[in-house]
């Protein structure tokens, strides 16, 4: 039996003065927190970059609209420059900034860019840049760094083809970017810059900034929806409102697609520029791709394992495309759940990345189908786009509620539980030795291929927030270390399903059985001997549980905590810090 798990390290929080999930306002006289010391101490919470964490009556008046969200101050803020924008003149250039859209392909804001670039005769300038800070406060992974890198070596030749400069460059402080976008459109006499929205709340912010700014310098900054779909604020529920629970959204997805179907046609690709180009701006054309920098970079073996894992560029992604809707989707809703099957695409490492859009992939599964109905016709095509539709879902809901994006459970309340901070019990969940077969085979996947099946996602994620009680926000933040496609929204969704405290999640009394979860989704053993070799000599169904069922001389650790007294501790937490019975 595993030794009993203490308590002496959990942390209460002053309590919540908000208790429930809906939209009332908080007592005048609620006490605030304003206290993120533990979660500074953990990591959970960068100072170097973010204030303290919120207080509840700043999450309550964004969930009551007396504050201003940042994706409506840039929608207000294009409203109010449109005119001044659209007068502007184009000058010798137009600029394409290159963030997590890295494709040719069914790129909005780059076809508009190679449009307006084309109608005046002048060439397209395309531009990344290289933000270290950037990408230690959004928690970006050595992995995924090193992914952008080798995909951005793609896109420079992709773009090179078709004359078309990919000009990369590092900015060592996050603050000075948009100053350094307005000089070097200003030394290549651009007076146009376009690029794709991003949701988080930093970007949205420095976009309507650089917005208004660019107003003031002459230059026209148009910032586009095309990261979703369907973009957020496209759907409203019946009282108007945004939707907080998946199935509504995703039936009003539907129909929204099924009643504006351009929506699914994709952007082409832009035509050449003009001979002049490679003249005019030759000195671009041999703009090196830098090195990771010193905190995101991999040892040579990781590099060549992770060469060889995830091969770079949307040629790729368009491949793994096709040969799933090819091979796979069919079977798609019987397979998606085991985690041995490879039943599923692996293309959330291009979405993630850009190098395919989701729009690409719902418009090439409906192709794939017996009907154009994204809800009819072959059920693993439905089950797929279901699947797909789950991104839109988490960008909806960080657009309308910002404040997830600063270290805040969707549910406020949810933090006045006692989590636990135990380093061995963390290191021994990350390091994939906590006695559970199943739980340890999906924390190796991820240390060793930057990847994890969805499946297995849930499973850990609900073993460290209700068996260990470890703040789930440690373990969104380890994913995020780790995953080769990292993506905030998704991440935090993910989470915030797993541990209870998101948006549309699991009632918090549903905790998985860590043992019943490898007999249901790996039956035969095959995904936890392939992870855990120190388990491959166990026959039948003792591998699920080795110890309890008697196997010996086994040089693997036993349960770190016993899942029966994990499961009733966690419900009695869960009951004092939410104050009632319910979910």
């Amino acid at each position: 039996m595993a030794p009993k798990q203490s308590t002496s390290n959990g942390v209460k929080r002053k309590p919540s003065p908000m208790t429930s999930s809906s939209s009332k306002k908080t007592k005048v006289d609620a006490p605030k927190y304003n206290d993120s010391a533990i979660e500074e101490q953990h990591g959970i919470i960068d100072r170097q970059f973010y204030p303290p964490e919120m207080t509840y009556e700043r999450c309550d008046q964004y969930r009551n609209n007396e504050l201003e969200r940042p994706l409506d101050t840039l929608l207000r803020t294009q409203k109010e420059t449109q005119q001044q924008r659209d007068g502007i003149a184009v000058k010798d250039a137009v600029v394409h900034w290159f963030k997590n859209d890295l494709r040719i392909t069914d790129n909005k804001a780059l076809h508009l860019a190679a449009e307006k670039a084309k109608s005046k005769g002048v060439p397209l300038i395309c531009l990344y840049i290289v933000s270290p800070q950037d990408w230690k406060a959004h928690v970006t992974s050595a992995v995924r760094v090193n992914f952008i890198l080798r995909t951005l070596e793609v896109l420079k030749a992709d773009l090179a083809d078709l004359d078309i400069p990919l000009y990369v460059e590092t900015v060592g402080k996050r603050k000075n970017i948009p100053e350094r976008m307005f000089q070097l459109c200003e030394e290549w006499g651009a007076s146009h810059l376009y690029a794709n929205i991003e949701y988080e709340v930093d970007e949205l912010r420095r976009e309507a900034l650089m917005t208004r700014t660019g107003v003031e310098k002459g230059t026209a900054v148009y910032v586009e929806p095309d990261t979703c779909v369907v973009a957020p604020k496209e759907l409203k529920s019946g009282s108007g409102n945004q939707y907080a629970v998946y199935s509504p959204w995703f039936r009003a997805w539907i129909a929204h697609l099924h009643t504006h179907p351009h929506q699914l046609h994709l952007f082409p690709a832009p035509g050449g520029n003009p001979q002049l180009a490679r003249e005019k701006f030759k000195g671009l054309y041999g703009s090196p791709i830098p090195e990771a920098p010193e905190n995101t970079k991999l040892t040579d073996e990781e590099k060549h394992r992770f060469r060889s894992l995830w091969p770079p560029g949307e040629h790729e992604a368009r491949v793994r495309l096709e040969k799933f809707l090819k091979e796979s989707v069919s079977k798609y809703k019987d397979a998606r759940n085991f985690p041995a099957a490879n039943g599923t695409a692996v293309l959330s490492v291009h979405f993630a990345a850009g190098t395919l859009s989701a729009r690409t992939a719902v418009a090439a599964a409906r192709d794939a189908n017996s009907v154009k109905k994204l809800d009819g016709g072959n059920q693993g095509i439905v089950g797929w786009i279901s699947e797909v539709a789950w991104r839109d879902f988490y960008k909806h809901v960080l657009a309308h509620w910002p404040y997830i994006c600063m270290n805040k459970p969707f549910k406020p309340e949810y933090t006045n539980i006692k989590w636990e901070y135990s380093p061995t019990l963390f290191s021994q969940w990350s390091t994939g030795q906590t006695g559970y077969p199943f739980i340890d085979a999906a924390m190796r996947q991820l240390n060793h291929t930057g990847y994890m099946h969805n499946r297995a996602r849930m499973a850990v994620a609900s073993f460290l927030a209700k068996d260990l009680l470890l703040d789930w926000r440690l373990g969104e933040r380890y994913f995020m270390e780790h995953l080769i496609d990292g993506d905030f929204a998704s991440n935090n969704g993910g989470w915030g399903f797993s541990a209870s405290t998101g948006v549309d999640p699991q009632p918090y009394f549903r905790i998985f059985n860590p043992i019943l979860q490898g007999e249901r989704f790996d039956a035969e053993g095959e995904y936890i001997r392939r992870w855990v070799p120190e388990l491959k000599g166990v026959k039948g169904k003792a591998i699920h549980d080795p110890w309890g069922r008697g196997v010996k001389g086994l040089e693997y650790p036993r349960m770190c905590v016993d899942h029966r007294e994990s499961r009733a501790r966690a419900l009695a937490r869960y009951k004092e810090g939410l104050g009632r019975e319910t979910a």
